[in-house]
């Protein structure tokens, strides 16, 4: 018999990604999928494999006008009421919710109509959405052991690491260490919010690097449309090998071809950095509600597979020291990229099914835990 998990996500990439490396995952293991979402999905979920896609109301609270507050809370509301409709429509062996605001109607709908219910946390720090949900919910799988803010949720926590997308562990390769004097392939990339910042960024910090560092450099950076003809006429002014675009249908691709990665410090990212096994210069998502970005970067540099650079004193000066420094000394990159590959889980999406299918069959967080740790 058939029997069917019910995935809800924010719609962003860094919601998305994870959760449609675990759908691939359950439909070879009998079960049918479907995703909960809102409308962002269309930017990220073309390629989701579920049986349906339900778009569902939600709503932040970011707005704490009066009238902000009412229109967050009634879409919340019909949210809620849709949800409560299809959990009892499909009635799902499991809910499993990813973070993000759309997470929260699906998952209190299974909740309050008692089905078994698992919240995924990606970063090192558990997001609001989750840290509602965490006291209510039958398992919390989390990317990182010491996962912080999960509160009473923490009994419940199981370790699966963050799932990438098939891509991602598609491209898998071992490191390349620059040739002595040869090329250095540097991929630059952050979203909506990183582009922008990188545009800005990189023109400055590539024109100060030393001649013979930038003669070296082969740079593939995601730039926003509108920042495109600037950045382009500054990169042909200094000679730059360079290839540049809004968006990179093969980002795992570029990756893995990558001698150093400089990116934000988005879950997500980290996760694909640590399986393909890259050296990054990270940085983070400044203002962040709970610094999880920030939290995100320095565990890969005590790790030794990246460094971490704050924007608000990331001068490009300051960043062409840190490229140059790498550039020259490859033995360091290599060691980088090692120490990073060592961070990774790439069997993530298949510790994470195994929890869904184990909840799914009635067992406990704390049972599937004690289960992993004998010997």
């Amino acid at each position: 018999m058939t029997r069917t998990i019910l995935i809800a996500a924010g719609g962003t990439g860094g919601h998305l990604f994870p959760a449609e490396s675990l759908a691939y995952s359950l439909a070879p293991r009998g079960f049918d999928v479907h995703l909960a979402t809102d409308h962002r999905a269309n930017n990220y979920g073309s390629e989701f494999p579920a049986t349906d896609i339900h778009i569902i109301a939600s709503a932040t609270f970011g707005d704490r006008s009066p009238l902000g507050l009412m229109k967050s809370a009634a879409n919340l509301a019909r949210g809620e009421m849709q949800s409560l409709s299809l959990v009892r429509r499909l009635d799902p062996a499991v809910t499993i919710g990813f973070g993000g605001y759309p997470t929260l109607p699906p998952l209190l709908a299974a909740w309050l109509t008692k089905r078994p219910t698992i919240v995924h946390e990606a970063n090192a720090v558990m997001g609001r959405a989750n840290r509602f949900l965490a006291p209510r919910v039958t398992a919390i799988a989390t990317t990182f052991k010491d996962t912080g803010l999960m509160g009473a949720g923490a009994s419940r926590a199981v370790v699966t690491g963050n799932p990438v997308r098939p891509k991602v562990l598609a491209a898998v390769a071992p490191y390349r260490e620059p040739a002595e004097g040869g090329k250095i392939d540097l991929l630059v990339f952050g979203g909506s919010q990183g582009a922008r910042v990188f545009s800005d960024l990189m023109p400055p910090t590539l024109e100060k690097l030393p001649a013979d560092v930038a003669a070296r450099l082969r740079l593939v950076q995601q730039v926003r449309p509108e920042d495109l003809n600037r950045v382009g006429e500054i990169y042909a002014r200094l000679g730059l090998d360079h290839e540049i675009a809004p968006f990179f249908v093969d980002l795992p691709t570029r990756i893995a071809n990558a001698h150093l990665v400089v990116c934000r410090s988005g879950a997500s990212s980290v996760a694909e950095l640590t399986v393909i096994g890259r050296p990054s210069i990270l940085v983070p998502l400044p203002h962040a509600l709970d610094n999880d970005q920030k939290t995100n970067a320095l565990g890969l540099e005590k790790a030794g597979g990246a460094i971490m650079a704050e924007q608000a004193s990331l001068t490009p000066d300051k960043l062409a020291d840190l490229i140059a420094g790498l550039v020259r000394e490859p033995a360091r990159l290599t060691a980088m990229a090692a120490a990073a590959k060592g961070e990774g889980r790439p069997d993530a999406v298949a510790r994470l099914a195994d929890l869904v299918e184990f909840i799914a069959s009635g067992g406990k967080a704390a049972d599937f835990a004690s289960r992993e740790t004998r010997p």
